[in-house]
């Protein structure tokens, strides 16, 4: 049911949707039944349609619609231009008096200097569409008015200088200025440079830039098609491009059309110019007795001031589109792109300037002109060497030599991953065998392909504050772990758990807390032999910015990274992604599902499976992130199932057993996103000390154990068992692929 302009009601079962058909949007109006909310609107509609209708009675009673329809005249409306453009034949057609003509070539005159000036200040081509037909008009306005000054000329020529208006008198005897040989010279003059040189080189200028232009559109339609399938633009900004290419295609093609009205606007004024004056002569001379002398001054003056009127006005237009069509791709108003191109650099000003004042000292030449040019010049090119221009971007288009100091934007930058080292530890980094940065690729790669994400480079930056043997790993500038290693020695632990039996520096492992000890490299063979595990100081740090960089994942995978990843799914893929997003859902939603993925350590190498999941997930109506993540994890049952076998050959499980399971869903409250687990606090503490115990008990027999409960539950327990031990996975029953071998190694009761 249509309620308003680009409005529709589109009833559904548990909630009505106004859908906003021209900007897409949806508002959501709860509650309210089917029937109730259409024969709302509908009363509603009728109602207005009812006011309507009585307020036009009323109007038609009183004679308002006099008032009303005047509305539709004003200029600017479609019955005012269609009116317009008939008075414009009209003149072809009936006389007018002199007052009347006078207004029509001021509007004229005034219409091609308004014409001029928006096509100077233009900043882009498409921005003055209506060009083409705004040419064919005043070419009209022009012609008409050519015909009503003739018909006067001719017969009332012989009544005086005024017999076609105060305008066409006023700009025969300025251009006349009392010689009829000269001010008919210069008039041929004007003829000849508006035909000759102006329209000419317009029209050209059109024909080949609409021709250049066409010929471009299929190369530019591909160009478009191809970034829309690389994922580089979207479905919209694609429609978007096309849309303005086919407005520059049919702009250039109009304005090639349109040329045409221009040049036969000269050709028609110089035949009607021969006609008046030759027609003015022989009627003059034939008709009214005049003596040739005043025939010849009287007819050509109007002639003159009759084509005057009209060439002047015609010049400017055929100005106005020459400077349209070769405006190109420049963009800015005209005014600005000249002076930042020819003005812009210091060079050519300069030379100007030194060629204007050797002209000076030249002999037989004027040396004030030349010398007022050199120096204008001068200070422009000394200006410009100071303060270099910018282009449209900001940038600057002159680079001074001299070093300047980084702009202060560089210092709001934050690193996303940093590494600082005491100075101890910066030959790790240099010399022949850089065992840091060698290793630090290796992570990234190895963390590449383990989950399917490629984490930001790490910066290496010393740190005088630091002690020497120091280093502190920081996210986004804010530290997430801190160490400390001895160059030259090897860090040994024991398998057992304890600190083994060495001589040497008592420590902790930072990555894990596991007691160990630095000893001297030569009593590497004995820690050998004990079974221990020798690392040296640049895998201990390596080995803590990983588990660092693993438990900080959601965070490193930012706006950017997450379309950096979509751009980089092969061509066959893009389809998918143009498919979701945005219509389905925004990019934040699929940042959102990455990260929750990340945060469970789940590997999203296979991004199609997880884009698809989405896509299938927003079919099924599902909404929130939470939501579409258990999808998600439900159709990457087999990769997770098989990352958390054992060395077995199955996966140990820990289950809840039925009254817990029971507790947990009673005590969940909430709906989709919201949802929480709101037990009370002696009742959780009660199954966190459980949960320990259990755990420590598997443990002990050398198990990694994954907790399982119903798809309600895993949510809130994931929160739980990730303040307990972060390193367990947990799963929902769902989750649990069929072919997997599966063993409950425990049960929390």
């Amino acid at each position: 049911m249509c309620l308003a302009e680009g409005q529709w009601l589109i009833p559904t079962r548990k909630e009505t949707r106004l859908l906003d058909t021209a900007g897409g949007s949806e508002i959501k109006k709860p509650g309210g039944g089917r029937l109730a909310e259409i024969t709302a609107a509908a009363r509603q509609k009728i109602s207005s349609a009812s006011r309507n209708v009585t307020l036009s009675a009323e109007t038609l009673r009183s004679g308002g619609w006099r008032a009303t329809s005047w509305r539709s005249l004003v200029p600017g409306t479609d019955v005012g231009l269609a009116l317009g453009v008939v008075v414009l034949l009209a003149i072809l057609i009936i006389p007018l008096p002199t007052f009347i003509l006078d207004m029509g070539l001021s509007l004229s005159i005034t219409s091609s200097v308004l014409v001029l000036m928006v096509a100077l200040f233009l900043e882009r081509t498409l921005d003055f569409t209506s060009f083409p037909t705004l040419l064919l008009l005043t070419t009209l306005l022009r012609l008409s008015l050519e015909i009503a000054t003739t018909r006067l000329i001719l017969s009332h020529g012989s009544e005086g200088t005024y017999a076609a208006g105060h305008v066409v008198a006023a700009f025969g005897g300025f251009l006349m200025g009392g010689d009829l040989f000269i001010g008919g010279i210069v008039f041929c003059i004007l003829l000849v440079v508006n035909f000759m040189v102006i329209t000419k080189g317009s029209g050209r200028i059109a024909e080949v830039a609409a021709r250049f232009f066409l010929d471009s559109m299929p190369g530019k339609q591909m160009a478009i098609d191809a970034d829309l399938s690389s994922g580089a633009i979207n479905e919209r900004t694609a429609r978007a491009k096309r849309k303005e290419l086919e407005d520059e295609s049919a702009f250039y093609g109009a304005m090639d059309g349109a040329a045409k009205f221009v040049r036969g606007d000269a050709i028609a004024g110089l035949i009607i110019t021969a006609i008046n004056i030759v027609g003015g002569l022989a009627i003059g001379i034939l008709r009214h007795d005049m003596p040739l002398s005043e025939a010849a001054s009287t007819f050509t003056t109007l002639t003159v001031g009759d084509g005057l009127v009209s060439q002047i006005p015609a010049l400017l237009v055929s100005t106005a589109a020459g400077i349209v069509v070769t405006k190109g791709g420049s963009d800015g108003s005209t005014d600005v792109t000249l002076v930042r191109q020819l003005g812009g650099n210091p060079k050519p000003l300069a030379v100007a300037g030194g060629l204007s004042a050797l002209f000076a000292i030249m002999p037989g030449l004027p040396a004030l002109p030349f010398l007022v040019i050199a120096v204008g010049a001068g200070i422009g090119a000394w200006m410009r060497h100071k303060t270099p221009v910018k282009d449209g971007d900001g940038d600057v288009t002159q680079i001074s030599p001299q070093p300047t100091a980084p702009p202060i934007s560089e210092m709001l930058k934050l690193d996303l991953l940093r590494l600082e080292l005491g100075f101890g530890l910066l030959p790790l980094t240099s010399g022949e065998n850089p065992q840091l940065t060698e290793q630090i690729k290796a992570l990234r790669r190895t963390v590449a392909t383990e989950l399917g994400f490629i984490t930001p480079p790490v910066r290496i930056q010393d740190n005088i504050l630091l002690p020497s043997d120091n280093y502190v790993i920081k996210l986004k500038e804010i530290e997430i772990g801190s160490g400390e290693v001895k160059p030259g020695k090897l860090m040994a632990m024991s398998p057992s758990g304890g600190a083994p039996d060495l001589p040497g520096d008592r420590t902790t492992e930072p990555a894990f807390g596991l007691p160990a000890v630095w000893i001297d490299p030569s009593l590497k063979p004995k820690a050998v032999a004990m079974k221990c595990t020798i690392v040296d100081p640049a895998s201990v740090i390596v080995t803590h910015l990983s588990e660092a960089v693993r438990q900080n994942l959601p965070d490193l995978l930012t706006y950017v990274a997450t379309q950096t990843l979509l751009d980089d799914l092969p061509r066959e893929q893009q389809k998918l992604v143009n498919d979701l997003i945005p219509s389905q859902v925004p990019l934040s939603t699929i940042q959102r599902v990455l990260q929750s993925l990340l945060a469970e350590r789940v590997s999203i190498r296979d991004l199609p499976t997880i884009l698809e999941s989405i896509q299938e997930g927003c079919s099924l109506g599902l909404r929130g992130v939470q939501a579409l993540t258990g999808h998600v994890r439900v159709r990457l049952s087999r990769q997770i199932c098989n990352a958390l076998v054992g060395g077995a050959g199955y996966i140990p499980m820990i289950t809840l057993s039925a009254e817990w399971e029971a507790e947990f869903m009673a005590h969940i409250t909430g709906q989709a996103d919201d949802r929480r687990l709101a037990m009370p606090p002696s009742m959780l503490n009660k199954f966190v000390g459980k949960l320990r115990e259990v755990f420590n008990t598997v443990s002990a027999s050398g198990e990694i154990p994954v907790v399982v409960v119903s798809t309600p539950v895993r949510d809130s327990m994931r929160s739980i068992v990730e303040r307990v031990r972060p390193s367990v996975s947990v799963l929902s029953q769902s989750e649990i692929y069929p072919r997997s071998r599966i063993k409950t190694v425990a049960t929390i009761t």
